[in-house]
């Protein structure tokens, strides 16, 4: 097996979009398709996807995030249910299943938002691992989900903010999973030099 093969492992992602209206019918689900196309753009890896989209239930959620950890998946990806309302308890599903938390993704998450709404300090994110999985509770929309993993640049596509996924591929190194090689016109990756793995010519 050459570098390069290593350099583009297989992931699979589980991607979970938390709503009661769009479980029920009522409208149509976008957090998936804006995870899953964002997700597609940025990596280089063969991916695939075990989408579920589950009304706001804490004992569900949980559950859900259980399964696709024992799926295999290496990074699970939620949108929806973080907000202060009654019904918003993802963060709380969440952290129930933790094995480590890991609050800088949800600070830099709200330093993003800060930017566009002040109520962005009413979002509790929250990022765990479970086992050798990243678990990464994401706003609800699809405009705000695509500016924290990604970041803020300028009109020349400078990065004026961090977006989180840069940070991303180097913990699921590691928490000893697979190696994710990134898009840099999308978002960048940043690994220490040690941690770097070389290209095949």
């Amino acid at each position: 097996m050459t570098n390069k093969a290593l350099a583009c492992d297989p992931v699979k992602i589980g991607i979970v979009s938390v709503s009661d209206r769009a479980s029920s019918g009522v409208y149509e689900d976008k957090g998936l398709p804006a995870l899953q196309d964002w997700l597609a753009r940025a990596l280089k890896n063969p991916l695939t996807f075990e989408p579920r989209l589950i009304a706001d239930e804490q004992d569900r959620i949980s559950a859900t995030l259980i399964e696709l950890v024992e799926a295999g998946c290496s990074l699970v990806l939620t949108t929806g249910g973080t907000g202060p309302a009654l019904r918003d308890v993802t963060p709380e599903a969440t952290l129930a299943v933790a094995h480590k938390e890991m609050p800088g993704f949800g600070e830099q998450m709200r330093q993003i938002s800060l930017r566009f709404v002040p109520t962005a300090i009413l979002s509790r994110q929250v990022a765990v691992v479970r086992g050798q999985s990243l678990i990464i509770n994401l706003p609800g929309q699809p405009k705000a989900i695509a500016e924290t993993l990604e970041g803020l640049k300028d009109a020349d596509g400078q990065q004026l903010v961090p977006g989180i996924f840069a940070a991303v591929p180097y913990c699921i190194d590691l928490i000893g999973g697979p190696y994710l090689e990134t898009h840099d016109a999308v978002c960048k990756a940043f690994r220490p030099k040690s941690a770097v793995r070389p290209m095949a010519a």
